[in-house]
């Protein structure tokens, strides 16, 4: 091969790199072989500008500053890749660092130290090789020679595709609409412009909500949840969705199990009231709904977390604390400080490490189900002298990697939970099973089973005196798992039936499954429906679902 056939060689090569990287979609929508298709006007303006340019002192560091926005936006798109796939929305800067913690901590638990370790290296050895070979690319086409009466040619051509780039990014910038870079498209410079709007949008989204923290009826009222004389214990179970009551591949085997704990709760004379939630997070984050469920407020993104955190608002929690009931947490997952929990209104938290849990851990799962149940009943429902208790309960046992995924035992048999051991080192390892998404949708088919088959039972060992139950998924599965895009949970609330007669206008469905007309109450609303259902004097008014704003 002769020099001038290599040197068209390299500049093939060079504009290949640029023309790949530039489409990388951001959405998995997008990852199909048509993406390569698609033209990228930013692509057309470097290999028109690059050569204009040169490769002098001012053209080098041109080509830095372009090298490193490039690879920002390469490292964005793979976040909001990662974002669509777990959570079926884009990654927004304000609120979303946080969750690299808690991705390393899920990895951790679920495939092992090292392994976590070698995948972070092995991401940065991989930005730092994208990022050289974006200057190797560059500085191939910025030495081009072009003819002298070329390089007007070329530098007009880059100008006009410009000037559309701009006005583009102009009017996405006038009008603060949020694409963030739709399937199909390729125009990366869109996306670092979108993500401007989206700050822009978010801090204003703050603003209005923490106008509406500030905005609460219930503030200072004395006279609230009266109308309840026992346990309150709001249950959420991890990734229950409505994929269980809907979806053939989950409902075949989750319908049965709930009109038969129907029976079974309805023989001990226990009432049952069913519908749906549309939980603020999907596929993860069951903060979020945790704390959109204690405050009343939409919680749907780390930012609100953050900001519902500092905003002063009483959670549930807090009001029951001060109408005389205890207040609890029982937080199996949470294994590191959480310094949070001082301001959601909790007397007590029980993280992992306070359970009494000596049995192995499930892999990121620190303990089963019943096992939280248990420790629960132990470490804050013995005494009958104590005032009633108004608890979160995370049941857990559900969460991924759903491997292995425990048995009932018999709960007089469970002591320290050295009796789960061989389950859970039983079965395939995550990473074996993760192979193949079928079997992946197995395990979290068994692991909600075990879940139910876990709350159903601890209700009807307390039939004789039963707890107000409020029975919750936090979330969605991730779609390819749940085989459903939708963000609605199921919700039951189990317990005396005069005490579910308080709750009788809500139009819920009697039982454990909800009926398809079933309403769909977004999950900020809870808190106050329950305050205005068991208070003898709630504030006056209809009630009005609170503000969701989009965005978080």
């Amino acid at each position: 091969m002769n020099r001038t056939a290599l040197r068209a060689a390299e500049l093939g090569l060079a504009a290949l790199l640029l023309h790949v990287v530039l489409i990388q979609p951001n959405h998995p929508a997008a990852m199909t072989w048509a993406a390569l298709s698609v033209l990228s006007l930013e692509w057309i303006i470097l290999l028109l500008a690059l050569p204009v340019i040169g490769d002098g002192r001012i053209g080098r560091a041109f080509r830095g500053a372009l090298v490193l926005a490039l690879t920002f936006i390469a490292v964005l798109k793979t976040a909001d890749y990662a974002m669509f796939t777990s959570f079926a929305r884009g990654f927004n800067p304000v609120g979303d660092m946080p969750l690299m913690a808690a991705a390393f901590r899920l990895g951790w638990g679920t495939i092992g130290l090292l392994p976590v370790i070698a995948v972070v290296i092995g991401g940065c050895l991989l930005v730092f090789a994208l990022a050289a070979g974006l200057w190797w690319a560059m500085g191939v086409w910025a030495k081009l020679s072009l003819p002298r009466s070329a390089r007007p040619l070329a530098g007009a051509g880059a100008a006009v595709v410009l000037g559309f780039a701009i006005a583009d990014i102009g009017s996405v910038m006038a009008r603060w609409h949020l694409p963030i870079n739709p399937p199909g498209t390729a125009f990366t410079a869109r996306l670092g412009a979108e993500r401007v709007v989206l700050i822009r949008k978010t801090l204003a989204d703050l603003q209005a909500f923490n106008a509406l923290a500030r905005a609460d009826p219930f503030a200072d009222r004395a006279d609230l949840l009266d109308r309840i004389d026992r346990d309150v214990l709001v249950i959420f179970v991890e990734s229950y969705g409505r994929t269980s009551i809907d979806t053939p591949f989950y409902a075949e085997h989750h319908r049965p199990l709930l009109d038969a704990a129907t029976r079974q709760l309805e023989q001990e004379g226990l009432a049952m009231r069913s519908a749906y939630l549309d939980s603020p997070t999907r596929g993860g984050q069951s903060w979020l709904a945790h704390a959109t469920f204690a405050n009343g407020m939409r919680v749907d993104g780390q930012a609100r977390y953050q900001a519902a955190l500092a905003s002063g608002r009483e959670t549930l929690f807090h009001i029951a604390a001060r109408s005389g009931f205890r207040t609890a947490a029982v937080m199996p997952a949470i294994t590191l400080d959480w310094p949070e929990a001082a301001l959601m209104g909790f007397d007590t938290v029980l993280p992992a490490a306070d359970l009494g849990y000596r049995g192995l851990p499930f892999n990121w799962v620190t303990m089963p189900d019943q096992f939280t149940l248990a420790a629960l009943d132990r470490e804050l429902r013995q005494s009958v002298s104590d005032p009633p208790l108004f608890a979160q309960v995370a049941l857990i046992s559900s969460h991924a990697p759903w491997v292995p995924v425990p048995r009932l035992v018999p709960w007089e048999d469970l002591g320290d939970g050295t009796i789960f051991n061989e389950m859970a080192t039983s079965g395939d390892r995550p990473e074996d099973v993760w192979r193949d998404h079928d079997r992946v949708r197995d395990q979290y088919r068994m692991s909600i089973t075990y879940a139910l088959d876990t709350v159903v039972e601890y209700a009807l060992r307390h039939a004789e005196d039963p707890p107000l139950l409020i029975v919750l998924g936090d979330h969605q599965a991730a779609g390819f798992i749940a085989l459903d895009e939708r963000s609605d949970v199921p919700v039951h609330l189990i317990g005396p039936p005069a005490l579910l007669e308080h709750v009788a206008d809500w139009g819920w469905t009697r039982g454990m499954i909800p009926a398809e007309d079933a309403p769909i109450l977004p999950m900020e609303a809870m808190r106050d429906l329950l305050l205005r259902a068991y208070s003898s004097a709630p504030p006056q008014g209809a009630f009005i679902s609170p503000l969701s704003l989009n965005g978080g």
